[in-house]
């Protein structure tokens, strides 16, 4: 019985980091999104976290029929993110994000993390893209 103890303790342990390594801090996806930043905030109960949210252009529903607003929600990553972000209200934003299977209390209440600020532009008749007109 102790042998059985020696090996499977062990096993168990090991089996286990690796679960909360995959569910926690195993980058699932990363990308980028660009979107008008509607709201950034501090805020939580313990751990203090940045959260916003970027809305999309363009609309998606999870039902044929129905509209919905493309909304990507996500917290932020460090304090040179999160000073970019701050000013930005409002305005044309792409950010790099990774996605995490789930959310941890210290890195935020999203699973989508964004760690860098690609650009910040004006929201000029569609952002800071061109936008074809019909000279006729």
């Amino acid at each position: 019985m102790a042998k059985f103890l020696k090996i499977s303790i062990p096993i168990i342990i090991l089996v286990l980091a690796a679960l909360i390594y995959w569910r926690y801090f195993f980058v699932f996806g990363e990308g980028v999104k660009g979107g008008t930043l509607n709201y950034f905030e501090k805020k939580g109960f313990v751990f203090k976290t940045w959260e916003g949210r970027l809305v999309q252009e363009g609309f998606q529903s999870p039902t044929a029929g129905a509209l919905q607003s493309n909304e990507f929600r996500f917290s932020a990553l460090g304090d040179e993110v999160a000073n970019q972000l701050e000013r930005a209200s409002g305005r044309f934003v792409e950010v790099r994000y990774k996605e995490y299977l789930n959310a941890l209390p210290w890195r935020g209440a999203s699973k989508y993390v964004i760690y860098e600020v690609v650009e910040v532009g004006e929201r000029e008749g569609g952002g800071n893209r061109d936008i074809p007109t019909n000279n006729n």
